[in-house]
């Protein structure tokens, strides 16, 4: 019988980058085991340097080789297993899909640092200033142009389930916690994402967690 890869996620209340990753796998049909060490505890010092050459998740064990960084790991599975149509099609539109994974990767930090991700919490109004309103005024337009210009094929940024929506899923979820409401598109967007059912999965998980990383939580 063959292994399964190995996914390596930290806590799914928490960590965002897990989830980009952990939910492309998902809804794009990989099949894998599910590791998850809790962050910031002796077990993930011990054994994220053994798992990760960046000592951060995800990481990505396909039998052979480590792939880590969540974008990393869904471009390769793009790469090599094309029938889970993670990227358009079109390779003008697959530019265009790429270009807005990327800023997510890369951007946003006011809001990644004043909004972290929490599952459990309801916590509507905090965590806005300047910075975090300037991320959500480009955020929604991202949203929106990915929906008019790019989405008649279905209710995604790119009409079908692509990376790009497993990149900005954590977003959704931090305007789900914090209360942040966009334009009717945007929030129509929102929708469709906390709609997957793999979506409902990881809130159930992380709603069953016992962990508690004080550094994480916004009072």
């Amino acid at each position: 019988m063959q292994n399964l890869p190995v996914l390596y996620i930290g806590n799914k209340n928490y960590s965002s980058w897990s989830l980009r990753a952990w939910l492309g796998l998902r809804v794009g049909g990989v099949a894998f085991e599910e590791k998850l060490v809790p962050l910031r505890t002796e077990e993930w010092h011990a054994k994220a340097p053994v798992f990760s050459p960046s000592a951060k998740v995800p990481a990505f064990f396909d039998g052979k080789k480590t792939i880590w960084e969540a974008l990393g790991i869904l471009e390769y599975i793009a790469d090599h297993q094309p029938d889970t149509m993670l990227w358009p099609l079109d390779i003008d539109v697959r530019a265009i899909a790429r270009s807005v994974s990327l800023e997510m990767h890369g951007g946003f930090g006011a809001l990644r640092s004043s909004m972290p991700m929490n599952c459990r919490k309801s916590l509507a109004g905090l965590g806005r200033n300047a910075g975090v309103d300037k991320d959500i005024n480009r955020i929604t337009e991202i949203f929106k142009m990915c929906r008019t210009k790019y989405g008649q094929g279905g209710d995604f940024l790119f009409g079908q389930f692509s990376i790009a929506d497993a990149m900005y899923a954590p977003v959704v979820s931090r305007f789900k916690t914090y209360g942040v409401s966009l334009d009717p598109i945007g929030n129509a967007y929102m929708e469709t994402i906390l709609g997957l059912s793999e979506m409902k999965e990881w809130y159930e998980a992380a709603a069953a967690e016992e962990w508690v990383i004080a550094e994480e939580e916004v009072k």
